[in-house]
């Protein structure tokens, strides 16, 4: 098995509709090591985010993050470990469109 340590996705929210950041490709396992927000606008905001298994249709049970703060001109860095399987899905919504940004850091195992 070989081990790709990287960036493994970055997204700029231009609407506040739940957007797919992240799907573990095919015949690939990941692990989600860190997870930064960043707010590149004057104004406060919110994030969800979420992981859906298999890319399963989003419920309440897929949230690991529910309207979380983040302040104006700031960032929130989230140190997790989460292991993902092949075809699962991250899925992130901000309040604002045009506000918040996700960069995703890890590892991919093929």
């Amino acid at each position: 098995m070989a081990n790709a340590y990287k960036v493994l996705a970055q997204a700029h929210l231009t609407s506040t509709s739940d957007t797919n950041i992240y799907t573990v490709p095919a015949a690939t396992e990941s692990v989600i090591s860190t997870i930064v927000v960043a707010n590149i606008t004057a104004s406060a905001d919110t994030f969800n985010l979420a992981i859906r298994p298999d890319g399963e249709t989003l419920a309440n049970k897929h949230y690991i993050a529910k309207e979380v703060p983040i302040a104006a001109n700031d960032s929130t860095t989230l140190t997790l470990g989460i292991t993902m399987d092949a075809s699962d899905v991250i899925t992130a919504t901000a309040a604002t469109a045009n506000a918040l940004s996700f960069n995703i850091f890890g590892t991919e195992i093929s």
